[in-house]
């Protein structure tokens, strides 16, 4: 049988990530690739304790079909945490809860975006979304990061020069993969050029609650007045990333859109998973849970950063993280960034995800390649970071 697929399927390429973590399974390699939470973070005797009396006192609702909008109660603790910690919720704002953010990403890009219209984005970005735009048969166009984010000067450049430009995604803290996070006087540029040429923003959060630096800075859907700013949220970095909760916060038209389509994919999230968010959140110390993942993650971002003074080439240079779970390395221009990790993972058994991977096409130009320190152990980051700087200097 020959089997003919649709155009839009040329367009989407198997995840760099998933090909160079095949190598991770091979004894020995150390993965610096991943981008999973640390498993001392996840709440595990919390969430046995919710399953069993879930399961005990009202299986039934945990078991049977549920709305496609998400549970209510898991929908009106999440709009109440946001209006109350982050200052996120007008009056014309609704929240649906979905398969995770990338699911929600997803939505959002197939209720704005018909085929040839444009999606602006950060370059490097996640590459998660970069497929998920491809395979909407948008022209996605990348936009340079500076080192307080998104270069606004080119930004307004693509505004000028693209047609039927639908919105523009970005993921202002910590971003995957650079960890840069992007200034409030960004933020507040990037909105009003939102404002003036009528496009949408998706802001995507996933690492907003892993801040273990610096203060916070308010997300760029605080400053919606006007109904530009689509909110996307997850579980899976504070929770667990098995359980597939995301939500978003957006103008009701667009929620109401969303929940049609939704309707068309998955009918609703899992309903257990959303109980369980909904539970470990009202019912058990969701502020102390949220320190102590901070803690964790400062702990070993540090012990990731202070390595590439005594073992790294002092020519590749690095970005330096408030929060979130990455670390974005630059080669000198004379070192051959693919053939760099390459030999990462095939000679010196460490895997690192090439640039190329979180760029609009791969073939764009890049240097870096990015480096996790939320999975590897400390023993794991201490031992990979070595031999990665033998690498450098090699």
């Amino acid at each position: 049988m020959e089997y003919i697929f649709a155009d839009r399927m040329g367009k989407v390429q198997a995840s760099a990530i998933r090909e160079i973590l095949k190598f991770t399974s091979e004894p020995g390699v150390i993965s610096l690739a991943a981008g999973n939470p640390a498993p001392e973070a996840f709440p595990i005797d919390a969430v046995r304790q919710i399953t069993e009396k879930i399961l005990t006192e009202n299986p039934i609702l945990s078991l049977q079909y549920s709305i496609t909008e998400g549970y209510p109660k898991l929908r009106e603790t999440l709009k109440t945490y946001l209006k109350t910690k982050k200052g996120l919720g007008q009056d014309f704002d609704d929240l649906i809860t979905t398969s995770g953010a990338q699911q929600a990403i997803d939505l959002a890009t197939r209720i704005f975006c018909q085929k040839g219209d444009t999606i602006l984005c950060e370059a490097p970005t996640f590459v998660g979304s970069l497929n998920g735009f491809k395979a909407s048969e948008a022209n996605v166009v990348g936009i340079p990061m500076e080192e307080d984010g998104i270069s606004i000067e080119a930004l307004e450049k693509a505004l000028q020069t693209n047609k039927n430009v639908k919105f523009l995604y970005v993921i202002p803290n910590f971003q995957n993969p650079s960890g840069i996070t992007m200034s409030l006087a960004k933020r507040k540029s990037v909105y009003e050029l939102a404002k003036k040429y009528g496009i949408m923003i998706l802001e995507d959060n996933p690492y907003g609650e892993l801040r273990f630096s610096g203060e916070d800075i308010p997300c760029i859907k605080s400053l919606d007045t006007d109904g530009l700013v689509i909110y996307c949220g997850s579980f899976s970095k504070v929770l667990s990333p098995g359980l597939r909760v995301g939500y978003v916060l957006a103008p009701a038209p667009v929620i109401g859109k969303m929940v049609v389509l939704k309707q068309t994919n998955d009918v609703h999230t899992g309903i257990m998973a959303q109980i369980i968010c909904e539970q470990f959140m009202n019912e058990y110390d969701f502020e102390a849970h949220i320190a102590s993942l901070r803690k964790i993650y400062r702990k070993k971002a540090q012990l990731m950063l202070d390595c590439f003074e005594p073992y790294f080439d002092p020519a590749v240079t690095h970005t330096v993280p408030d929060g979130g779970l990455f670390i974005w390395c630059t080669l000198p221009d004379h070192i051959n960034m693919m053939s760099f990790c390459q030999r990462a993972v095939q000679e010196y058994k460490v895997a690192v995800v090439p640039g190329s991977a979180f760029m609009v096409r791969e073939s764009d130009p890049t240097q870096s390649f990015r480096i996790n320190f939320s999975t590897p152990t400390d023993e794991q980051i201490l031992r990979g970071m070595e031999l990665l700087g033998k690498l450098t200097k090699a």
